[in-house]
């Protein structure tokens, strides 16, 4: 399946009503009016767009080709899609070519170069962005680049590295992804191009950390041409394996033919075969073992800095040594408490437990629950029992009342004061119930 019939399979499983006529018609219209009137437009081309990249692993897109191949339905193309990209670049989803800095360029150039841009910047039209060759999709050059960076931290513990250019270049994919992912990575601060004149060797520093990457020392020079000789001996390595291969199979063939000598010369070749590739061998172990004394020589230099800015936070803070000590020692003491109960934990595991045992504490339990059940329903029996008598005294009281025929405001005096109506406040109805 080529890339033009993955890119409408994928759009019709991500838009299923991607051929319906009516739909389409709406949504191949160029803008017009308000920008609320079309942004919801907008936004499903932008949406499309960054989906369909990504299902490519591309960040890199040609205007013409997303017009003509990625959204041609019968001849009909998006009359909309030079404003969409126009607006993606605006908004600093897509950036151009010229926008990018010259990572063989200085600091300070790239940094005047920004200023200039920034400055005198030309007006963008949405049919500049369509006649572009090539445009570069930001949000998916940040996951490029940080894949980048994460595959080299699980190979380098430093806070940064040094690799060639042509391993870099093998990361990213190719020459024409390395130059935008490295002036992106250069215009961040997060990585810086150099090179060694004299034998033509690239290289590349990049910062491992959220810190901006240190500036070219001569040390890294060093370090650079060791790590650009130990892959030359690496791959003539690989090249003498080859050789040495086929020159195996050449005297096994001479040997079942008979013409054994031209098998001779074929052992002289994997003679001197072996002989070269331990030379190599031994050269590319004496340069591993430099570069790793210069790894250690650094961590040496980090651990001295941390032990110096320790001992001045100390001072400064007024801790004695005692108290550090006394601070691990109970940090140590935890940890073995930490480590005790874990082992506890693994010598008794849970399966251990015999399933008889779980059913005899499951019936206890039910029983228990039984028991508190019936002890509640009893309590409920009984308080509404007396709510039940106090409300049948109240109402002989109220019907007694109200037989009384009073004559008279002096009568109906006497009755209220001899004979006033219990109010029901809270206190009375729990003497009432506890009557009861």
């Amino acid at each position: 399946m080529d890339s033009v019939s993955s890119v409408k399979e994928f759009i019709r499983k991500q838009v299923p009503d991607w051929d319906d006529e009516i739909m389409a018609t709406a949504r191949f219209k160029a803008f017009s009016g308000q920008r609320s009137d079309w942004e919801p437009k907008y936004l499903f081309w932008k949406d499309l767009i960054l989906k369909i990249a990504r299902h490519l692993d591309l960040f890199i897109i040609q205007p013409s080709q997303v017009k003509e191949e990625w959204f041609n339905r019968g001849g009909l193309t998006p009359l909309c899609l030079d404003h969409v990209l126009w607006l993606m670049y605006n908004e600093g989803d897509i950036v151009r070519n010229v926008d990018l800095v010259d990572p063989s360029s200085g600091r300070i150039s790239q940094l005047f170069r920004k200023v200039r841009n920034l400055m005198v910047r030309s007006p963008v039209t949405p049919e500049i962005i369509m006649l572009e060759e090539h445009l570069f999709l930001t949000p998916l050059l940040k996951d490029k680049t940080a894949r980048i960076i994460k595959c080299l931290s699980e190979s380098h513990w430093t806070s940064s590295c040094i690799i060639t250019m042509s391993k870099f270049q093998g990361m990213c994919g190719g020459p024409s992804e390395a130059a935008p992912l490295l002036s992106y990575l250069s215009g961040l601060g997060k990585a810086q191009y150099f090179s060694i004149s004299k034998e033509v060797i690239e290289g590349v520093k990049i910062s491992l950390s959220s810190a901006s990457v240190p500036a070219i020392s001569s040390l890294d020079l060093d370090v650079l041409h060791l790590i650009w000789t130990a892959q030359k001996l690496e791959d003539q390595i690989d090249v003498i394996d080859r050789r040495y291969e086929m020159s195996r199979k050449s005297a096994l063939a001479s040997l079942n033919s008979g013409n054994k000598k031209v098998a001779l010369r074929h052992a002289r070749e994997m003679k001197l075969a072996s002989e070269s590739r331990e030379r190599c061998t031994s050269l590319l172990n004496r340069v591993e073992e430099v570069l790793n004394v210069i790894a250690n020589a650094e961590s040496t230099q980090k651990v001295t800095e941390a032990i110096r800015i320790g001992a001045e936070a100390m001072k400064r803070n007024k801790i004695t040594v005692e108290e550090v000590e006394h601070c691990l020692e109970e940090l140590e003491e935890s940890i073995d408490a930490q480590k005790q109960v874990e082992k506890a934990l693994e010598s008794n595991p849970i399966s251990g437990i015999e399933d008889e045992d779980i059913e005899e504490e499951l019936e206890k339990l039910e029983l228990e629950l039984e028991s508190e059940n019936l002890q509640i329903s009893k309590v409920e029996v009984g308080n509404t029992s007396g709510e039940m008598d106090a409300l049948g005294s109240t109402a002989s009281l109220t019907d007694a009342l109200s037989n009384l025929k009073l004559h008279d405001g002096s009568a109906r005096e006497s009755v209220s004061q001899k004979s006033p109506l219990p109010t029901r406040t809270k206190n009375s109805k729990h003497a009432m119930l506890e009557a009861a």
